[in-house]
């Protein structure tokens, strides 16, 4: 097992290279530059792991560790040492209101706060303890335990702290339903099927938390939970199509009764089957935590005996999970090694020495056998004719391969000095990547075509994040290795994603930044695509791009952006901190876009100057989604490579 790294818990305190005072050199002088360039390139070497990748912390909010708590007092298998250490990360990230957040600075989360709250009583915080009594006040000032999101509820049901009345009625049954039926699931994304189908099985079933200490939030609710009639609440948007669904729920759950046992017992083997085909070993149903637990879960509940080996091995991939950190320890939601390295790779070969050179050989030698090259992989029910070639995110995950991986690796294989040795790595990706583009010339993540919108309206769906549709970070990298590459045959669909991307621009000129927060990384992102598609510095949607960046860079020449920009309507537009991760990003950005000697550049080079620490940078922050609005994530490997590789990308123009 390979322990992920933690930049944060060794970061020194910063040791700025220029004076802070507002007073900075006009330009960033050569030698500090090659200086910063040599820490921290020797820093990141310094990281690689002996086999060659990559892999840092992947860090999530406080539903995953608390999750974690749940989960062990659901099946009545309490690790006591690993719940105080659990319990102990839950209290240091408590907010002084008394709430979660969904990330570092954001505002309170209710669902959030409801399962943190939860797990600390189960861990056996005392409810009248002020930390409790903050938090207890926090969720009945809005409006009580009821209000959680639709994930949340399903968990209090379990436990039997809700009806099941409060859930979405999801029958197993669904797992029988054709193709042409409004809803099946391979109309829906990866995450969401793996999470749903074992938990199909949990909703239909009902079965009841062990939960040996009988514990219970009855607190939380400013209305008895069997009292409560309102669990449901109609969405902003779209509320005449939500109560429809709202309304076929209320008549499939008086028509449950009426369901043949046979098909019941049907539609059960056949939820079983699926996961047991896809439970992926110690990487786990889906690599994600969700669908893990809710697997382990349904195999307790089907009867697997506890020396089962899928049991184990279920069990042992979500411990594989938890980052230990002395007296404190949290659970990852999954892992990013092949990301990692990828990116890592493309860092070093920007660095471009031999040593660089070398060790992001070692990274891509890593990375070849991984490819997924079996006919297997539920992308395939959209486009069975292509062939695979895709990278899976995490150590293994061969069902659910993603683009976004896959362009990432192709491009630093592309760009290593004797690529020849990767060409069949790279042709299979090319040949998957042009097979997975979606209609409208865009590329999603993991599918293609995951499109059906009115799906987001369903009860299950109040997280908005059911489907996995193109994005514009997803297409850029795929423009990005499809344009290097320079395959003839790979020019309609390049000329179709670029469409894309020009159609997909905001009028402010920034490009929405899906898995990377938010519109700096989405710029980024497009900016180098352009680049590499040899779209010219003076089209206007470059031009356009560029006078963003410029416009929302920091007086201290850095850029910074909070995950509250993915809820503008809530909280508009305002500044951030800056970050060295984002300012990477854009600095990244504006040299692609011609801009290398501009002032900002200059700018943004001499803060990355500035905020090193002993090699390396870090910042609290989070820095992705891993659904807008609802659940956030902390790569803590971006603080270490995309700095360097912005220093690096700056000097090659030197």
């Amino acid at each position: 097992m390979h322990e992920p790294l933690d930049l944060e818990a060794r970061a020194e305190p910063a040791v700025p290279a220029w004076p802070l005072d507002g007073l900075r050199p006009s330009a960033a002088r050569p030698d500090a530059l090659e200086r910063a360039i040599r820490a921290a390139h020797a820093a990141l070497l310094g990281q690689q792991q002996p086999d060659g990748h990559w892999v840092y912390e992947l860090e999530a909010d406080c539903t995953i560790p608390a999750e974690y708590i749940m989960m062990m007092h659901y099946l009545d298998e309490i690790d006591a040492p690993l719940q105080e250490r659990l319990a102990v990360y839950l209290r240091e990230h408590q907010q002084p209101e008394g709430g979660w957040p969904l990330y570092q600075g954001g505002g309170l989360d209710l669902s959030c706060t409801i399962k943190a709250y939860f797990a600390l009583k189960l861990a056996g915080d005392d409810p009248q303890s002020e930390h409790m009594c903050r938090a207890r006040a926090a969720v009945l000032a809005r409006g009580g335990a009821a209000h959680a999101n639709v994930f949340t509820r399903i968990a209090l049901a379990l436990f039997g702290q809700v009806p099941w009345r409060a859930v979405p009625y999801i029958p197993v049954e669904i797992m029988l339903l054709p193709r042409w039926f409004p809803f099946h699931l391979e109309k829906v994304s990866y995450w969401s099927r793996t999470v749903m189908v074992p938990l199909l099985v949990l909703c239909t079933l009902k079965p009841a938390a062990r939960n040996p200490q009988r514990v219970d939030i009855r607190e939380l609710f400013s209305v008895a939970p069997e009292d409560e009639h309102h669990y449901f609440r109609l969405p902003e948007r779209g509320r005449w199509l939500a109560r429809t669904f709202f309304t076929l729920d209320r008549v499939f759950r008086v028509l449950d009764p009426l369901i043949p046992r046979a098909m019941r017992a049907r539609a059960i083997r056949r939820a079983e089957r699926w996961t047991i085909e896809r439970l992926n070993g110690e990487d786990g149903l889906g690599a994600i935590f969700p669908a893990m637990v809710n697997a382990l879960e349904m195999m307790v509940l089907l009867g697997y005996r506890a020396d089962d080996p899928r049991r184990v091995t279920a069990k042992r991939a979500l411990e594989k999970l938890v980052v230990e950190q002395g007296d404190r320890a949290y659970c990852q939601p999954c892992v990013s090694p092949v990301w990692d390295t990828g990116l890592a790779c493309l860092t070093l070969q920007a660095v471009g020495d031999d040593a660089s050179l070398a060790a992001a050989n070692r990274g891509l030698d890593w990375l070849r056998p991984r490819q997924i090259l079996e006919p297997v992989g539920d992308w395939r029910a959209r486009r069975p004719a292509v062939r695979s070639g895709g990278w899976p995110f995490q150590y293994g995950n061969a069902h659910y391969p993603d683009l976004d991986d896959t362009a990432v690796v192709a491009w630093a294989m592309h760009a290593a000095p004797g690529r020849e040795r990767y060409a069949h790595s790279i042709e299979r990706a090319l040949d998957w990547l042009v097979g997975m583009q979606s209609a409208g010339g865009g590329f999603a993540a993991f599918d293609a075509d995951n499109t059906h919108y009115n799906l987001n309206y369903i009860p299950f769906a109040d997280h908005g994040a059911l489907l996995d549709p193109p994005t514009s970070d997803v297409t850029a990298r795929v423009v990005t290795v499809l344009a290097r590459a320079g395959r003839p045959q790979d020019r309609p669909a390049l000329e179709r994603a670029l469409a894309f991307l020009r159609r997909e621009q905001e009028p402010d000129g920034s490009w929405f930044g899906r898995w990377g927060s938010n519109y700096i990384y989405g710029t980024w992102s497009v900016l180098v695509a352009l680049e590499a598609a040899g779209v010219p510095a003076a089209d206007p949607m470059v031009v356009r791009a560029v006078e963003w960046l410029c416009a929302c860079q920091n007086a201290d020449g850095g850029w910074g952006e909070s995950n509250d920009s993915y809820d503008r309507a809530r909280y508009g537009v305002r500044p951030f901190v800056s970050t060295p991760y984002q300012t990477a990003w854009a600095v990244l950005g504006l040299i692609a876009a011609g801009e290398r000697t501009s002032r900002a550049t200059r700018r943004g080079v001499e803060f990355l100057l500035r905020t090193q620490q002993h090699g390396l940078w870090s910042h609290p922050s989070f820095t992705a989604p891993g659904f807008p609005r609802v659940f956030y994530l902390k790569y803590h490997g971006y603080s270490a490579y995309f700095p360097l590789w912005a220093l690096a990308a700056y000097r090659q123009g030197s």
